[in-house]
């Protein structure tokens, strides 16, 4: 469930950006990321992995926006690939976040269980 609602913030926030703002689809995507990032890491935190935790919220943020970079970067490279080369996905950018979310969801759930809430 966690991942899902980060998928629709970052929808969600992409969209927003892309009708409110200049910044184009792929910078528009880098901040729809974090936003998303931030809200699965408040959800995992306080849902998911209930417990698991030690040390300063912003400690922990950091620490699972910056495990999750490796996971971020196959999302983003995936997102940004298929804008680039599908005109169907340019043209709906829902679907280029949704095959970068299943590219990076492995990694990254795995990352924050092992890594950031120290779970084994």
């Amino acid at each position: 469930m966690v991942g899902v609602v980060g998928f629709g913030v970052d929808v969600a926030v992409l969209y927003l950006l892309m009708n409110a703002t200049d910044l184009g689809p792929y910078v528009s995507r880098v901040l729809s990321f974090l936003s998303a990032s931030s809200t699965t890491w408040a959800l995992n935190r306080n849902f998911t992995f209930r417990g698991q935790h030690d040390g300063s919220l912003w400690r922990q943020w950091a620490k699972f926006v910056a495990t999750n970079s490796v996971g971020g970067a196959l999302n983003y490279s995936t997102y940004a690939a298929l804008i680039a080369y599908s005109p169907l996905v340019a043209a709906h950018l829902v679907l280029g976040v949704a095959a970068g979310s299943i590219a990076g969801m492995f990694f990254n759930f795995t990352a924050a269980k092992k890594l950031v809430f120290k779970v084994v």
